[in-house]
């Protein structure tokens, strides 16, 4: 069977997306066709559809409605994400939808149940569930002789996304973004803290605004303590240092290990564990121990690279019929702990309880 993809949101984030498609669709790894794209902006489809070859679509109802799709890309502004997915979703179409899924919590769970309702597969773009330094760390972490993790140390810092290469003015519109730095960058942090670390139990959580946008925080603070009894702190900035990329520092201790990454994609992982030197894994042995995990080849991840890997499995999973991974049931999770700490933020950082 062909999986006919199409994508609405013809933006930065849709560019990434659209290449990732068109690399799976070139390298003929997956069965699947690039049939229909559609943007508010209508020149810009037409635009975007001349480089991918898809055909542009008038509106995005249109490409929802003309039959000519089994799988959408939802790739617009934040606000725009709950009535494309709904819309998707009673068409029994399956759904790819980026981060963060809805500007609230009660919007997601409208979703997750729209979608459960349907029964049809969604993805979220939360790119992080497959790093290839994420998850062989992960393994290294599942070694039963660390002890218990007992702490986390987690950065994140990247310059105001709207300039730069980002150019997203949209996010410092609170109507459109919904929030600022916690929701639309470190979701994607949240998610790994779960991954990490387990259920989260209760958190503490304060914000700040300094570049003037209402609603838009550009400083977010977090303490989690989870059921494992494992603790957390998360700094989240969205700075003006534009010559600065995006980047994230994460420190795990476990009573006998310490593991540290300087990098979320492909980098070195350093690492002590019992009475043993400080050892490093190198970004080439990240790499050859992540392909051997997920049983990839080389040719399948050469040129598939960070949103292409997300894309790649997604629409594997379609085709295959088997379970998306992440879904929007692993996103609801983290919108729960990024709920948590804004009402936390809000109360002045009084503790608030998940679990």
């Amino acid at each position: 069977m062909t999986l006919r993809v199409g994508l609405i949101g013809c933006g930065l984030i849709g560019r990434f997306h659209s290449t990732g498609i068109r690399a799976i669709t070139r390298r003929e790894v997956l069965d699947i066709t690039y049939d229909g794209v559609a943007d508010l902006d209508q020149a810009r489809a037409v635009s975007f559809a001349e480089i991918t070859g898809a055909r542009a679509y008038e509106s995005p109802d249109a490409l929802l409605d003309s039959g000519d799709i089994d799988a959408i890309y939802v790739c617009v502004p934040t606000g725009g994400h709950k009535d494309l997915v709904l819309k998707a979703a009673s068409r029994g179409l399956h759904v790819f939808c980026e981060k963060p899924l809805a500007a609230n919590l009660a919007d997601v769970e409208e979703m997750v149940a729209a979608i459960d309702k349907a029964g049809v597969k969604a993805g979220v773009g939360l790119v992080l569930r497959h790093s290839p330094i994420l998850t062989v760390m992960k393994e290294l972490m599942d070694d039963p002789t660390l002890g218990r993790p007992m702490a986390i140390v987690f950065r994140d810092d990247q310059f105001f996304p709207i300039q730069g290469h980002y150019g997203s003015e949209w996010r410092k519109d609170r109507s459109i973004a919904g929030a600022g730095a916690l929701l639309e960058h470190s979701i994607h942090d949240v998610d790994v803290l779960n991954w990490f670390a387990g259920k989260v139990h209760g958190v503490r959580g304060s914000t700040r605004n300094f570049a003037g946008f209402e609603g838009i925080e550009d400083l977010a603070f977090a303490h989690l303590d989870f059921e494992s009894g494992t603790q957390a702190n998360l700094v989240s900035v969205w700075h003006s240092v534009l010559g600065r990329p995006s980047t994230r520092r994460l420190e795990v201790f476990f009573e006998k290990g310490f593991f540290a990454v300087d990098d979320d994609f492909i980098g070195p992982i350093h690492y002590q564990v019992h009475a043993q030197n400080a050892r490093e894994i190198s970004a080439e042995e990240v790499r050859k121990r992540y392909l051997d995990q997920l049983g990839l080849s080389d040719e399948i991840f050469e040129g598939l690279l960070r949103y292409s890997l997300e894309d790649y499995f997604f629409l594997k999973a379609c085709l295959e019929d088997k379970p998306v991974f992440p879904d929007f049931r692993v996103a609801l999770e983290a919108h729960r702990v990024v709920d948590a700490i804004y009402r936390s933020a809000e109360a002045g950082g009084e503790r608030v309880i998940l679990s």
